[in-house]
């Protein structure tokens, strides 16, 4: 994705909106929207949108995960789940 292709000023936005809400979802590809020369948004539709907060979340848990390990945070499976089995078994 080149995003210097993806590049219009907010003029263009305000003449075209109908136009770059429709591109959006068929191209899928982020719009940055610039005023006075600089980048001051990024637009994209609302699949990408959804799919790029649910990266952000695995990819958080992710780094949870590997701090957890980093920081001895951790037990052996077989010990939780002896743990899980008793606890069944008192219920």
């Amino acid at each position: 994705m080149k995003l210097s292709s993806q590049i219009k000023p907010i003029s263009y936005l305000k003449a075209h909106a109908a136009e770059i809400v429709r591109n959006l979802n068929e191209q899928r590809e982020p719009l940055v929207i610039t005023q006075n020369g600089e980048a001051k948004v990024v637009m994209q539709d609302i699949e990408s949108y959804e799919q790029t907060q649910e990266t952000m979340a695995l990819l958080k848990i992710l780094a949870l995960g590997t701090r957890q390990i980093e920081e001895g945070k951790v037990q052996p499976a077989e010990d939780v789940i002896k743990r899980l089995r008793e606890r069944r078994g008192a219920n």
